[in-house]
């Protein structure tokens, strides 16, 4: 199983200004922006902690989800949520012919922690030997930072904060989220039952 980024989060969503305010950085001088490009560095690093320890994308983009066998005959799970529509879905055997799935044989089952690609019929298409199931999806909660849910978007803010402020040290401390990060993000985890299986 693999999952792939097809579109990163343009420059122009992030809220690097606003990551300024939250700083408290000095304004009104020749040199501004000179810290802008290590403002968005912070933030990108702390989006991807926040989505990786929630398995939710904040801002809109695309994915390609690549597996070899279903887990489920009838349904498979999908990585990441909130996934707004499966744009392909594509079966490739071994010498690399390709067969496009018909969407009348298939519907996402969307759901907050675990949307799924589910078969219209009794089992989804028989994946060959060596071959994949390539899912082209889009997930995410907005395009836009300001209509993010304002727990994740803070939940950021603290984690990028918390990044910048200690982008200088060396030693090596136990890995925890800052305070009140992990309270912020507590109802989007997902649960994992049954081995945490997709």
């Amino acid at each position: 199983m693999m999952l792939m980024e097809q579109t990163q989060v343009p420059s122009a969503a992030l809220p690097v200004a606003e990551f300024k305010d939250h700083l408290r950085l000095g304004t009104g001088f020749g040199d501004d922006g000179v810290q802008d490009g290590v403002l968005e560095t912070f933030l990108r690093a702390a989006m991807a902690a926040v989505e990786a320890r929630t398995n939710k994308v904040l801002i809109i983009r695309d994915y390609t989800y690549t597996l070899s066998a279903w887990r489920d005959l009838g349904a498979q799970g999908l990585p990441v949520a909130p996934v707004r529509a499966i744009t392909a879905f594509v079966i490739t055997d071994r010498l690399g012919a390709q067969t496009t799935i018909d969407p009348a044989k298939y519907v996402l089952e969307q759901d907050m922690h675990r949307p799924r690609l589910v078969s219209t019929g009794f089992v989804l298409p028989q994946i060959p030997v060596a071959g994949q199931a390539r899912i082209e999806f889009t997930a995410g909660f907005a395009n836009a930072w300001g209509d993010l849910p304002a727990d994740l978007a803070q939940a950021v803010m603290l984690l990028a904060s918390h990044y910048y402020e200690h982008r200088h040290e060396t030693a090596v401390g136990e890995a925890t989220m800052p305070f009140g990060v992990n309270a912020l993000l507590e109802r989007y985890r997902n649960l994992r039952l049954f081995g945490g299986r997709l």
